[in-house]
């Protein structure tokens, strides 16, 4: 064999083994399932109160990550109608679900936006700032299935991209906290 094939192959299988080792990190590596004790209750915030409290809720999974605070996903299922919840829970207009893995196939984040544009799913604040610039989003379809998700809202948007945080905004964390 050639010194030039010995070079092809060893970078091909390079490549390989680093594409290999990307996916998985990608996909499988940080997740990590998680249960309502290490999450806690699924809650919505109350239109009454301003403040989240539980909703009743059965047949839950979820997967977290340490390494994003935005890589939350849970699917559950709940006997609340969407109707009673709209009248009780702050409903949300730019509820957008990201991607889970395709191993935690109860979350499908296509479904789930095409539900909400169409209406036929309904997002409800769930915790405001769980997280700084974090906030958890559940949205509800009509046979009582259930997902929540975390994404970055309007104080996140702009301190994260190194921006002061708008009025409204709860202080800005020290590094570290």
């Amino acid at each position: 064999m050639t010194p030039i094939r010995i070079a092809i192959i060893g970078l091909f299988a390079t490549a390989f083994i680093a594409g290999s080792a990307i996916y998985y990190l990608q996909v499988y590596a940080y997740y990590n399932e998680v249960t309502v004790e290490d999450v806690g209750e699924v809650q919505l915030t109350s239109v009454e109160l301003g403040a989240p409290e539980p909703i009743l809720f059965e047949n839950f999974k979820a997967i977290d990550s340490n390494s994003s605070p935005i890589r939350f996903r849970s699917c559950f299922e709940t006997p609340l109608s969407q109707d009673m919840l709209q009248e009780t829970y702050e409903v949300l207009e730019d509820a957008a679900p990201l991607v889970a893995p395709s191993w935690f196939d109860c979350f499908d984040a296509r479904e789930i936006g095409e539900a909400l544009e169409s209406g036929e799913a309904i997002a409800f604040m769930g915790v405001e700032n769980i997280a700084y610039g974090i906030d958890r989003v559940v949205a509800i379809m009509p046979d009582g299935r259930g997902f929540s998700w975390h994404q970055i809202n309007i104080c996140g948007e702009n301190v994260f991209d190194g921006n002061p945080a708008p009025e409204g905004c709860p202080p800005v964390p020290e590094r570290g906290e």
